[in-house]
C-alpha cells in the first residue's frame, strides 16, 4: 500500500535531524521570536519548547518553526534533533509548517496532542486577528510529512534580518 504524506515515518532513516534553537521554553509566558526580541506575554504557558530552525525560512517569510517534545530546555539551547513529522497553521491566509521534533519517534497519543493544541491555537489566533483587524482565514491544516514542509521551506541564503511580515 502506498504512503501518504500524513503517515509517520516508519524509522530514524525516514525523520530527517534538523538543528533548532529553542526560542519560548516549555512552560515558558514570554513569545520570543527568533530575533530573541520579545513578541508578547501570553495568558498561557507555552505547551512545548518551541523555536526555529535557522538555516531555512518557512512559508509566510520568517525561519521555519519547530517544535521539541520533552523537558523543558532553556531559551537559546541549540540542539539537532529528528523531525517526526509537521503541522500546518494558516494564519492570517499565509501557510506556515511547525516542524514536530523529538529524541524518539512520536507517540499517537502525543501526535493528538500537538494536533488538538495547534486546532486551539489556531481557533486563539482567529479571535486577536479578528480583535486586531487583521483578515484572513485561520485554521490548523493537520499533519504532513517532515520532509514535504522542508522542501517547502526556502534554506536561508545570507545573514537573515528578520521576517517579512509583520506578526
Amino acid at each position: 500500500m502506498p504512503r501518504s504524506r500524513l503517515d509517520p515515518p516508519r524509522s530514524e532513516d525516514e525523520a530527517p535531524e534538523v538543528e533548532v534553537v529553542i526560542e519560548v521554553p516549555r512552560g515558558s509566558f514570554l513569545k520570543r521570536g527568533a530575533t530573541g526580541r520579545v513578541d508578547f506575554v501570553s495568558p498561557l504557558p507555552c505547551p512545548f519548547n518551541y523555536g526555529s530552525v535557522p538555516n531555512f525560512l518557512g512559508l509566510e517569510g520568517d525561519l521555519l518553526d519547530a517544535l521539541v517534545l520533552g523537558p523543558r530546555l532553556p531559551f537559546g539551547t541549540r540542539l539537532r534533533v529528528r523531525a517526526w513529522g509537521a503541522v500546518t497553521l494558516t494564519d492570517r491566509g499565509m501557510s506556515d509548517d511547525k516542524l514536530i521534533c523529538s529524541a524518539h519517534a512520536l507517540t499517537p497519543a502525543e501526535r493528538r496532542n500537538v494536533l488538538r493544541f495547534f486546532r486551539f491555537y489556531a481557533r486563539c489566533k482567529a479571535f486577536l486577528n479578528f480583535w486586531r483587524h487583521r483578515p484572513g482565514r485561520n485554521a490548523c491544516e493537520g499533519w504532513c510529512a517532515a520532509s514535504l514542509a522542508m522542501a517547502r521551506a526556502e534554506p536561508l541564503r545570507g545573514p537573515w534580518r528578520g521576517p517579512r511580515t509583520r506578526f
